[in-house]
């Protein structure tokens, strides 16, 4: 009977920490942009995952996202929730400044997390004025190096404006726009501002610049959420 009891208390433990953990998918408007809330009950930080290719998540009335589905950031957005953070995922016309404060008044710290060509919208966002509080680069567009034309580097102008940044990138990224050898004028370039986490390993099927490759971070989102979400 003791056992009885106590494997009903631990239930009944588990059940209420589920439940205090419970999250609301649900879309906003912000600066005139959809987005995608997912707020857990007592987060402990915040980020704003901004997708890369054409960056429209196409949110639909309550929560779900109908666009860019297997881009790493929209398809790892509940594991970030799983973490304990607030999440919101931007869509390509997002106002970066708004959805700052938007998610700073449910809790900071905020870390922007961008990956591919929603590195350039976040360095753009960061140049019209948003202050984010950290900002994680993923596949980015960093330099030149990294062979794309518009890149960070080039859209900042001076590290001045970069927050606490840190570049997540794949050694064995194909993608002509992220090339590997642009990550480490980067982290020159910030003055001390980034710094690198190098992942190697995982898929690599298809397209060199899209979600199943090793740009994509195929079979490596654990990691790379890891990484991201631990940084703020």
């Amino acid at each position: 009977m003791k056992n009885k009891t106590r494997i009903v208390s631990i239930l009944a433990a588990l059940v209420g920490l589920a439940s205090s953990a419970a999250l609301a998918d649900e879309t906003l408007t912000i600066g005139g942009s959809r987005a995608v809330l997912i707020k857990p009950a007592s987060p402990r930080a915040s980020v704003i995952l901004m997708p890369g290719g054409s960056g429209a998540i196409n949110a639909g009335e309550y929560g779900e996202i109908n666009g860019l589905m297997g881009n790493q950031l929209v398809r790892t957005r509940a594991s970030y929730a799983a973490r304990g953070l607030a999440v919101l995922v931007v869509d390509a016309s997002a106002d970066l400044s708004s959805a700052v404060q938007y998610m700073a008044a449910i809790k900071r710290p905020v870390t922007v997390v961008a990956t591919s060509r929603g590195t350039q919208r976040a360095a753009e966002g960061i140049a019209r004025g948003a202050r984010p509080d950290a900002l994680v680069l993923t596949s980015g567009f960093l330099s030149a190096e990294s062979g794309g034309g518009s890149n960070v580097m080039s859209i900042l102008g001076s590290p001045s404006a970069l927050p606490r940044t840190l570049v997540i990138h794949h050694r064995n990224d194909g993608c002509k726009s992220t090339a590997p050898a642009g990550v480490e004028p980067f982290v020159k370039w910030s003055s001390g501002r980034a710094r690198v986490a190098w992942l190697s390993g995982g898929r690599n099927d298809g397209d060199p610049c899209e979600a199943r490759a090793y740009h994509g971070f195929s079979g490596l989102d654990g990691q790379v959420v890891g990484l991201a979400a631990s940084f703020r």
